[in-house]
């Protein structure tokens, strides 16, 4: 099975909980012409009223400009790995099973299947 991996540097920043907030960071990336491969947006229990949003990826002044004026920044100590490839049963079981077998613990994990395919987005502490 041919697995695509791509290394992937995260951008993050902080969100309003409200309606709408969401929304504006990423319209506010679409409109600098950045075409994302990954969104993760959850609320921040330990700071009420806030929350975070993770996104991959950004590069060039335009894009770069648009997300710091956004309030996005490249994380210093989260890189990811976008793995597609055909879905078949237990891949992600498998993946996560030899990053275990390395030593490495995961900093989180975001998958899904389109159609036949699928991608997983493994975070880690850093890209040691």
């Amino acid at each position: 099975m041919a697995y695509k991996v791509t290394k992937m540097e995260v951008w993050s920043g902080e969100l309003a909980d409200r309606a709408g907030a969401l929304a504006e960071k990423l319209d506010g990336l679409a409109s600098a012409g950045v075409n994302l491969a990954f969104a993760f947006a959850r609320r921040r229990p330990e700071k009420p009223g806030k929350g975070l949003l993770f996104v991959a990826p950004i590069s060039g002044a335009r894009a770069t400009k648009a997300a710091a004026k956004l309030g996005i920044k490249k994380s210093r100590n989260l890189v990811a790995l976008r793995i597609e490839a055909p879905d078949k049963k237990g891949e992600c079981a498998r993946i996560t099973q030899a990053v275990a077998d390395l030593g490495i613990s995961l900093r989180g994990l975001s998958a899904s299947t389109i159609g036949k395919r699928f991608v997983v987005f493994l975070a880690f502490d850093g890209a040691a």
